[in-house]
């Protein structure tokens, strides 16, 4: 299983994220590489981070620019690093990102004067035909993960509430506690990087930080907001939570989901994903579950078989 913290950066670095593309072809596993018409190369599809994007958020749009194609994403193949002119590191992010054929065939590209073609062809033409050493060693990785099995993917995402009024000075009763206008900013913000997941479904504490924090996804989305109290910090602190029941639910839906709830809770939530996935308890699960208010963690799992662990876990940071 790997850990992954995105959103901690070297000022001195250049960020962009894309994704290793693949679809079924009569059987055969194909993956989608961009012929660059500037630079007259074969490459991944890529592209730098915009401002104020969070790097899942860039990878899903850049693909989109460069292919057409609209994909959710997978798990993380890696990242690559290499040195641009004047000896300026450039980090690049890539997962795994399934083209359905409905969005093949909603695909609108055409050669232009960023993208000549593109092709999707086997691993083993993709070996070559790539310009570049670095995009063989995230195809390695890529690879790693079909020989064991584990690219079918669905995530369930851990996310802690926005930035919230102080308990201090506060008079109502704490689950009224609303977001601050950092709150409020962070709860816009992270709507793209967690559609870029594929969410589907929004389980949140009852406690209105929870709600208003995924209440702009829920919009976006045209979904509706599941509302418990099973996952609240008051009934974490009565002892009268029922996290075990919440997370089964959703592994076994088999759904990719976002799970809102409060510090103090979300390292039971992890735990409980951990042994409903049969995964082994580790500093990994402490790491993803210590968030930062409107930081989010995704655990990967395998769709085809939930039981045989969490594959990956990302930790998203927010820059607000």
């Amino acid at each position: 299983m790997t850990t992954t913290a995105l959103g901690v950066r070297d000022d001195t670095a250049v960020y962009a994220a894309g994704a290793v593309v693949w679809r079924l072809v009569d059987d055969k596993l194909c993956v989608l590489l961009i012929h660059r018409t500037k630079y007259r190369d074969v490459t991944l599809p890529k592209g730098k981070v915009d401002p104020g994007e969070m790097l899942a958020q860039t990878a899903v749009r850049e693909v989109h620019e460069e292919t057409g194609i609209r994909v959710d994403l997978g798990v993380p193949v890696g990242v690559s690093r290499y040195f641009m002119r004047p000896k300026r590191q450039k980090v690049v992010h890539y997962w795994a990102a399934e083209a359905t054929e409905q969005a093949i065939r909603d695909s609108t590209f055409v050669p232009n004067k960023e993208i000549a073609a593109l092709e999707w062809v086997t691993l083993k033409k993709a070996r070559k035909i790539l310009s570049y050493p670095v995009d063989l060693e995230i195809l390695d990785e890529f690879e790693r993960l079909v020989d064991d099995g584990v690219l079918h993917t669905f995530p369930i995402i851990a996310l802690r509430h926005a930035k919230a009024t102080p308990r201090s000075g506060w008079d109502m009763p704490d689950a009224a506690r609303t977001l601050t206008e950092r709150g409020k900013k962070q709860a816009k913000a992270i709507v793209a990087p967690l559609r870029a997941f594929g969410v589907r479904k929004i389980v949140s504490s009852d406690a209105v930080r929870c709600v208003r924090t995924v209440t702009p996804l829920a919009k976006a989305l045209d979904r509706k907001i599941v509302q418990t109290e099973l996952i609240s910090q008051d009934a974490w602190e009565s002892g009268s939570s029922d996290v075990r029941t919440i997370v089964g639910k959703r592994v076994r839906a088999r759904k990719p989901a976002v799970i809102c709830s409060h510090g103090p809770v979300l390292p039971d939530i992890l735990a409980e994903l951990a042994l409903a996935t049969g995964t082994m308890q580790g500093a990994y699960i402490s790491s993803a579950s210590a968030l930062q208010v409107g930081a989010f963690s995704v655990a990967h799992v395998s769709a085809t078989n939930p039981g045989s662990g969490i594959i990956s876990i990302e930790t998203h940071i927010p820059k607000i």
